[in-house]
């Protein structure tokens, strides 16, 4: 990793390169609940049927909290199971990691102050020798040429759930609020469900503006999801409970 000087950097890739999707391979690579969206409806897959065949999943270390991890292909090389010698099958739809390359993102966010800050970074692979040719960018240029803000405004709204908070406060979550952590941002189908077929609607206030919107729309009931982990999980006063269930529970205490 090293600095941009000036914001500016020369890069292409193109298949005539002899490291031609070389950076597809023996990846650690995290999916964001947008990627996977984004993936498994390029796919046609519910996001249990993504999930169950494309990935593995494990506590983050760091901040105690589920992450999702992109299953490499059982071969000598360990390719991503979406790339062929003639490049990436799903592209239009690649991740956030895949479109910002060879760029890295390091954003950070604090509650209740708007946008995520952020920073670029080159990601300078010795293998790559997309580096030798002579397009050059700037760093803003390449945003749009690849598409990133949709990706990092998307992204920015899971980056608000753990905004401002320690990381051992964090790895306080345990058994079923890992499940939910792990359901809500990543099965987004069992979410869903979660909402629509149990009592969740008949115990919060949600208006049916929003109720319509997440029912309709998965971008927006992920939107939905990061809301209400705030709520379930961390605290935060953002959702309403319905005024005749808070009546009946001081009637019952």
């Amino acid at each position: 990793m090293r600095p941009i000087p000036d914001g500016k950097f020369k890069f292409s890739c193109h298949k005539g390169l002899t490291c031609f999707t070389k950076c597809c391979r023996d990846l650690n690579l995290k999916l964001t609940p947008y990627d996977i969206i984004r993936v498994k409806n390029r796919l046609k897959l519910s996001s249990s049927e993504f999930l169950h065949r494309y990935t593995t999943s494990h506590i983050d270390e760091d901040w105690g909290i589920p992450v999702v991890m992109l299953n490499m292909n059982d071969d000598r090389d360990r390719n991503c199971p979406f790339v062929t010698p003639e490049g990436c099958t799903i592209y239009e739809d690649r991740t956030g990691a895949c479109r910002t390359y060879p760029l890295g993102r390091a954003a950070s966010k604090i509650k209740g102050h708007g946008e995520a800050k952020e920073f670029y970074f080159m990601v300078n692979e010795c293998h790559c020798l997309g580096f030798n040719e002579d397009k050059e960018w700037t760093i803003e240029e390449w945003k749009k040429d690849q598409g990133i803000d949709e990706y990092n405004e998307m992204n920015n709204y899971w980056l608000d759930v753990i905004a401002n908070k320690n990381p051992r406060g964090l790895k306080v979550l345990h058994g079923k609020k890992l499940q939910m952590f792990y359901t809500t941002c990543y099965s987004l189908d069992t979410f869903k469900s979660f909402v629509f077929e149990s009592k969740f609607l008949n115990l919060f206030d949600i208006e049916k503006e929003i109720v319509d919107k997440i029912a309709a729309d998965e971008v927006e009931l992920m939107k939905f999801g990061c809301k209400w982990l705030k709520f379930a999980l961390f605290g935060e006063n953002i959702l309403k409970v319905r005024h005749e269930v808070l009546q009946t529970k001081s009637q019952e205490s």
